[in-house]
């Protein structure tokens, strides 16, 4: 039985869910995702998104709380929107930004220049003294997820002095180095 499946996604005001018949699309005031299902039903009653399955069987089941989950991301992304922060940790790591062009120095010999899409917003604030943080906000959920990962990717944090790209808020499983 799926906990997460069965619970019935609340849509807000000012959201609009088509419901076709293997594509599901919501708009919002931040904008518009559609999303293709299959296995299970997907029915709109008084305000509220319910996802049934179509039968008991292993890979419906696993479908009922995947597709739930989905639409309850979508629905939460086109009327409040998700946010993803990364930390720059290590002497010299800067990152600028002129539109959706990202510039991040991370101790390699040239500087990475990451071209984002144009769903994703992105902000840098270098504070004297704090490590150079960038601010990631996007209405889809699985963009902006793999846009922090790639960036995260360039430079990945290193368990004996925790330098590198990281989330914030992000714990580093720290390793003791060489005993003398």
């Amino acid at each position: 039985m799926s906990r997460i499946g069965n619970n019935p996604i609340t849509v807000p005001e000012g959201v609009t869910v088509d419901i076709q018949e293997n594509v599901i699309t919501v708009k919002g005031k931040l904008g518009e995702l559609s999303q293709a299902y299959d296995s299970v039903n997907i029915a709109q009653e008084d305000g509220q998104l319910i996802v049934t399955r179509l039968s008991e069987s292993k890979t419906h089941k696993a479908k009922h709380g995947l597709y739930r989950a989905l639409v309850a991301n979508m629905v939460l992304g086109v009327s409040a929107g998700f946010t993803k922060e990364l930390e720059l940790v290590g002497v010299g790591y800067r990152a600028s930004n002129q539109g959706q062009k990202l510039d991040l120095a991370l101790g390699f010999s040239h500087n990475i220049i990451f071209e984002l899409p144009d769903e994703v917003k992105v902000e840098t604030v270098s504070e004297k003294g704090k490590n150079p943080i960038v601010k990631l906000s996007s209405h889809d959920n699985q963009l902006i997820g793999s846009v922090a990962a790639k960036i995260r990717s360039f430079r990945k944090p290193e368990p004996y002095k925790g330098k590198g790209v990281k989330f914030v808020g992000e714990q580093i499983r720290r390793k003791a180095g060489k005993s003398a």
